[in-house]
């Protein structure tokens, strides 16, 4: 099982540190690589790689991504070696989106062969980066960042909990859910996105189970 922990908080420098401690809660999942984004004075940082949390965070210092928006992601392989290039968080050819995802894009590789056709370049072997590139072809149709997620969604078949930032929207992180589980914690300073309560439970106990199908 692969694991998500986001948070979109009001201010602060610890926001990445309190991902990583997110990320450790959801290591008992089983994972093979972990990564992390921000979005931070319009621009997407990625750090990700192969290997165990404590592992990654020794060679690239995960805790000094800038921001306060902040997804984070531990990996289990299912299309894609485990690789540094193949964990998540996944961006679009511009790096204006970045993507985590749970779940399975049946899809993919349909959807990867016109996005290409389209002048898509792909970095990974994963299904999730299709769902990147969708978002960036909305956001170029001028679409807002949550209509530009319900243009992916509706292009993609099978199961995913998904969290998602765009560069040009720093107040928020984006959603959507089928067939994966995904909750959403209300803080005083920030709430939180996961795919299991532990994620985030140190923080707030005001939860709230986002259903099938639902988008925010």
């Amino acid at each position: 099982m692969c694991g998500i922990i986001a948070i979109a908080a009001l201010g602060g420098s610890d926001v990445a540190i309190r991902v990583k401690r997110g990320l450790s809660k959801l290591e008992y999942r089983g994972y093979d690589s972990v990564g992390i984004a921000s979005v931070y004075h319009g621009r997407i940082y990625v750090k990700k790689g192969k290997g165990k949390l404590s592992e990654v965070d020794l060679r690239l210092d995960l805790s000094s991504i800038p921001g306060k928006l902040v997804i984070g992601h531990t990996r289990w392989a299912t299309h894609g070696e485990p690789s540094d290039i193949n964990a998540h968080p996944h961006v679009d050819c511009k790096s204006i989106v970045a993507v985590v995802h749970n779940g399975i894009i049946e899809n993919y590789l349909e959807l990867k062969r016109k996005l290409r056709d389209r002048g898509h370049k792909f970095l990974s072997e994963t299904d999730t980066e299709v769902i990147a590139h969708l978002i960036e072809e909305g956001i170029e149709q001028g679409l807002n960042g949550l209509e530009a997620l319900k243009y992916a969604i509706r292009r993609i078949r099978g199961s995913y909990a998904i969290a998602v930032l765009i560069a040009s929207e720093e107040d928020k992180i984006f959603f959507a859910r089928r067939l994966s589980p995904l909750v959403v914690g209300l803080g005083k300073s920030a709430n939180y996105i996961a795919s299991d309560i532990p994620a985030f439970l140190e923080y707030t106990r005001r939860i709230i189970v986002v259903h099938d199908d639902e988008v925010g």
